[in-house]
């Protein structure tokens, strides 16, 4: 998986690629893809025909569920750039373990785009499903909506499912629509896609019910009220190496509010309920929003090694918004932590009380510590109001000496305060640019040494002469203090 890094230009990314050493090696994502090959191929096409065609590169369909529905374990749906109509609606397309069935744009062209429609692909109560490479944009609800059918007590009913190098933008009305809307959907992966531009009231990613996920490597912009929901008694969940920008009232909202008919599984009356339970929150990036992320209703879920920036009213928040009622009992927000973060911050732009703390909450059951707090106008004025419980180890007013903080770069420089003074703690594996934590690692989404980049200096010649018709001769050195090897010429005449 590589990591880029992005710019907002106009209406367009501009990506700039790791060169400056945001990616390469570290750990990859291991997904059931890994190591199976299409045993058949069933072409799509813009100039195919569903009649005529017979799904060969030479004859290709027209149609994407033309070849969707004629597709078996272990084929690959190619579809051909160009532009595809919405509303597309596959129902039980299965695979297997050792033959998974991939939907996707053809190597080496552009993605195919889906467009405008009510929704742009609705996934039920699928297995084994690849969805890669294809732009979403213009769906009036949902642009890609995968769930279990309605099948709220069948853990099996929706389960491995890869969404990769995906577009998904300028998706619904304003309402209550989704980039990627998942409910009741277990052990998938959401890798390398790009989610920008959503609706007022909707999700980057809406999860109800979902259930053993990684969700890591993407970029996310311009959100409605959230980049990722997590609800509906949503777990074991891993959100890492991400990339948020901009993502409305919270970016994660780690928890929620959900009608009791719709938890997956369905709610106990034995015992204490809750949004959402072990939630991950590792190694990315928040810039702006109201809150980088608020826990709501959720327990034992963890915020580590985060960098934040600019955020525009509170760090984070605490709430409870769903109650008990009835037969069904929930336990209050409570056992989250935050740890290892970087706060880089404008004072003036934030709430009187930076952390809110909502009724029916438990903060005192919060762990919070090792994390750095730096307001840049005024680095004195770095402390904390709403704290709800003292912090361990926290760093108020120093400078955690970011890279290049105009080009966003978060790297750390070497004498940082943030380098090396972390916390070890057992959910970290690799950082924003898939490289290993050191034990301590240090705070932020960066692990890693960085010195600024120095330019390289060329030794004076000095002044040379010869008598006429005779060659000049000399020897140019240059050095960099980097220790980059440098590759260098000398040309002139006259």
């Amino acid at each position: 998986m590589i990591r880029l890094k992005e710019f907002w230009s106009g209406n367009a990314w501009i990506w700039l690629a790791a060169a400056i050493g945001w990616s390469t090696a570290g750990a990859a994502v291991v997904t059931f893809e890994d190591g199976r090959v299409p045993v058949a191929r069933i072409h799509v096409a813009t100039s195919g025909n569903d009649s005529t065609g017979n799904g060969t590169l030479a004859l290709p369909f027209r149609t994407i569920s033309r070849a969707v529905n004629a597709a078996e374990p272990g084929t690959a749906v190619v579809i051909h750039a160009g532009d595809y109509a919405a509303g597309s609606y596959w129902d039980g397309v299965s695979g297997t373990e050792a033959n998974p069935i991939w939907i996707g744009g053809a190597s080496g062209e552009s993605k195919p785009r889906i467009l405008d429609g009510s929704e742009g692909i609705h996934l039920s109560r699928v297995r084994y499903l690849i969805l890669h490479d294809l732009e979403i944009t213009g769906a009036d609800a949902n642009g890609v909506n995968c769930d279990d059918g309605g099948d709220v007590d069948d853990p099996e009913a929706t389960r491995f499912v890869v969404f990769r190098g995906l577009h998904v933008h300028n998706i619904g009305t304003g309402g209550n629509n989704d980039c990627l809307k998942l409910s009741g959907v277990r052990d998938y992966y959401i890798l390398d896609s790009v989610f920008e531009n959503g609706s007022g009231d909707g999700s980057g990613i809406d999860h109800v019910g979902c259930h053993r996920g990684l969700i890591i490597g993407n970029r996310f912009a311009n959100m409605g009220l959230n980049a990722i929901q997590t609800k509906g008694g949503s777990s074991d969940i891993e959100i890492r190496g991400n990339w948020f920008e901009e993502c409305g009232d919270r970016t994660l909202n780690i928890g929620g509010s959900t009608g009791f008919q719709f938890f997956r599984p369905p709610l106990s009356a034995t015992s204490v309920n809750y949004e959402a339970i072990d939630i991950r929150v590792l190694s990315n990036v928040f810039i702006g929003s109201d809150a980088p992320f608020a826990f709501v209703g959720a327990l034992n879920c963890i915020v580590a090694n985060n960098t934040v920036v600019h955020p525009h009213n509170w760090f984070f928040r605490i709430l409870q918004e769903t109650l008990s009622s009835g037969d069904y009992a929930f336990g209050a927000c409570a056992d989250n932590e935050v740890v290892n973060n970087i706060f880089f911050y404008d004072r003036s732009d934030l709430s009187s009380t930076q952390i809110n703390v909502g009724s029916n909450t438990a903060p005192s059951t919060f762990v919070i510590r090792n994390n750095l707090w730096f307001n840049d106008p005024d680095p004195s004025q770095s402390g904390i109001t709403g704290m709800p419980v003292s912090e361990q180890n926290g760093i108020y007013g120093q400078d955690p000496m970011f890279a290049d903080l105009i080009e966003r770069d978060y790297r750390l420089l070497n004498g940082s305060p943030a380098r090396s003074s972390g916390v070890s703690i057992s959910a970290l594996s690799t950082d924003y640019g898939d490289q290993p934590w050191a034990n301590p690692p240090n705070r932020g989404a960066w692990e890693g040494q960085y010195s600024s980049n120095l330019a390289p200096q060329l030794n004076p010649v000095g002044n040379r002469t010869v008598e006429a018709g005779q060659p000049l001769q000399i020897q140019v050195n240059a050095t960099d203090e980097d220790g980059t090897q440098l590759d260098y010429a000398a040309s002139g005449g006259g």
